[in-house]
């Protein structure tokens, strides 16, 4: 009894789909390894993430405890260091190990939740533009076209000015103010795939528009958003800091790297490492997210064209 040639070129085509996957996997997985900045922002980055979920119960100390007897004790490197203080204590005796590694949850906190926010007010607003055109992509121009005239850091500081500082006003601004990478990139990614066949396909199926935008645009133009993601959330942490250094961030005693730097700026000539560990700390992790973001962006490009 001979087989049926339909079922078997089935059989075939699901068999080769089936090794083409791993194969895939496998090559991008490679690819990934032999990326020298992927592995180091990646490694880096999981390690502050780390620090980040676990603060409470890696800090040998409160962060916020102040002790005036042991004010600007020296860190471990230093001749007069020891290792109940490893990073020293600030000006008013509060250990230092404790606050930056608080201060680097915090500050990941800020990006995370900011970029949050500006995501979806920026995919919203490009995937509109972008798909629909016409008087609606017009409008999505002049409101981005609005934001861009709008200098990030003034605004914020004349908002937090006007309110007061505080953690949910500097996420609240932040992420209402950094929106407008995620609408370009997605405008104009929505704009290439939304005349493509399968596209076609769907509006020709009856699929709603939603779905559409949700299930068969949103998946495709996804790694693009990603490293936009990555890059925009640095962007919100430095901005932060800079916020708190200038006495507009997030508030004391709350331990932002930011505000620690800006605390320890007339002690730079004396004190150098009071300044010098926060700083540091805040060139690596940004540095490591750049990185990553980066990483990601040649692997997906490499991947979409392959």
């Amino acid at each position: 009894m001979s087989a049926d040639p339909r079922r078997a070129g089935v059989e075939v085509s699901l068999t080769s789909t089936l090794a083409v996957e791993p194969t895939q996997f496998a090559n991008l997985r490679r690819r990934a390894l032999r990326h020298i900045g992927f592995m180091i922002g990646g490694g880096v980055l999981v390690l502050v993430v780390f620090v980040a979920l676990f603060a409470p119960l890696i800090a040998p100390e409160d962060p916020y405890a102040q002790n005036l007897t042991r004010r600007l004790l020296p860190p471990i490197w230093h001749a007069d260091g020891s290792w109940s203080n490893m990073l020293g204590t600030d000006s008013l005796g509060r250990d230092y190990l404790s606050r930056v590694i608080h201060g680097v949850r915090f500050s990941l906190l800020i990006g995370l939740s900011a970029v949050m926010i500006s995501a979806v007010i920026g995919i919203f607003l490009g995937i509109m533009g972008g798909y629909f055109g016409g008087r609606i992509d017009s409008a999505v121009v002049f409101i981005l076209t609005c934001r861009l005239a709008l200098p990030v850091v003034v605004v914020a500081l004349a908002v937090v000015a006007l309110v007061g500082p505080s953690l949910q006003l500097v996420i609240l601004v932040l992420g209402l103010l950094i929106w407008d990478r995620f609408a370009v990139v997605m405008r104009s990614s929505t704009q290439q795939v939304r005349g493509l066949d399968y596209i076609n396909a769907a509006r020709a199926l009856g699929c709603s528009t939603p779905r559409i935008l949700w299930s068969e645009i949103l998946p495709i133009v996804a790694p693009n958003l990603i490293v936009v993601a990555t890059l925009e959330i640095a962007n919100a942490i430095l901005l932060e800091a800079a916020l708190s250094f200038l006495g507009l961030g997030v508030p004391p005693p709350l331990p932002s790297l930011g505000l620690m730097i800006s605390e320890a700026k007339g002690l730079m000539i004396f004190e150098p490492w009071v300044i010098g560990v926060p700083g540091v700390v805040l060139f690596v992790m940004v540095l490591a997210i750049n990185l990553f973001g980066d990483g990601v962006r040649d692997l997906t490009a490499r991947d979409r064209s392959s």
